[in-house]
């Protein structure tokens, strides 16, 4: 799925946990504007619309899901950074992000750098050997540049704008 720029914030309105999980969102934007079968980007896990209501939007989750990412950590109340798909001749700006969700990191530090915050994550197992000094990663779905990696931990750096405008 190729998404666009994160511009809103929903939040889970509700959740259950069966089989999966099966997650009602209320988002910012009119149910209307997105159809049944669409995929959404929610805090970069792609998530596609089983049902609509009154600006809500209902998805479904497996297991496989719940156990990669930290959706099974998501409760009522919980906030997510929303994206949806590139229509033709939307803005291709910044970095591609594509693929699934392969881990979960776990924020080590967090120190301030100039007015940005400098994030010192890590990653289980080989994970860590797939990220580049300079690539990029996503994070709860917002792209950004890797400004270091280690053995055992890797750097990126989040800028007012983009902790004021995501969920980071």
């Amino acid at each position: 799925m190729f998404t666009g720029i994160i511009t809103d914030i929903g939040e889970i309105a509700g959740i259950v946990h069966e089989s999966g999980a099966k997650l009602t969102l209320s988002a910012p934007f009119s149910s209307d504007s997105v159809k049944i079968g669409a995929s959404v980007a929610c805090s970069g896990v792609c998530l596609t619309v089983v049902e609509k209501k009154q600006n809500t939007l209902v998805f479904e989750a497996s297991e496989e899901t719940l156990g990669k990412t930290t959706l099974g950590h998501w409760q009522k109340g919980t906030k997510i950074n929303l994206e949806r798909s590139l229509k033709a001749g939307d803005e291709l700006g910044g970095h591609f992000v594509m693929g699934h969700v392969d881990a979960v990191a776990e924020i080590l530090e967090i120190s301030t750098l100039e007015g940005a915050k400098n994030l010192t994550l890590s990653l289980p197992g080989a994970m860590l050997s797939l990220v580049a000094k300079k690539g990029s990663v996503a994070i709860d779905g917002v792209s950004l540049t890797v400004n270091a990696v280690s053995n055992e931990t890797f750097e990126v750096a989040i800028i007012p704008h983009t902790e004021k405008v995501t969920t980071l």
